[in-house]
């Protein structure tokens, strides 16, 4: 399933960027929750949260989803 693998790439980007859930959650402008929904693969995201952490962490989406390595 992609989004677990959005999830685990999530997770992998903010810990390779020692960042916690908080302070991804303050880049992001989502709540620190949030980003555990989507780190758990409970919850998904739009298009455009796509792009801003693709653009943060500097991966293509195809990456962040999963779809290449």
């Amino acid at each position: 399933m992609k989004d677990c693998k959005f999830a685990e790439r999530l997770k992998e980007l903010r810990t390779e960027h020692n960042l916690d859930q908080t302070q991804l959650a303050r880049i992001l402008k989502v709540s620190k929750g949030t980003i555990c929904k989507w780190e758990k693969g409970v919850q998904t995201t739009d298009l455009d949260m796509i792009i801003t952490i693709t653009e943060y962490f500097k991966v293509s989406t195809d990456y962040l989803l999963g779809l290449e390595d």
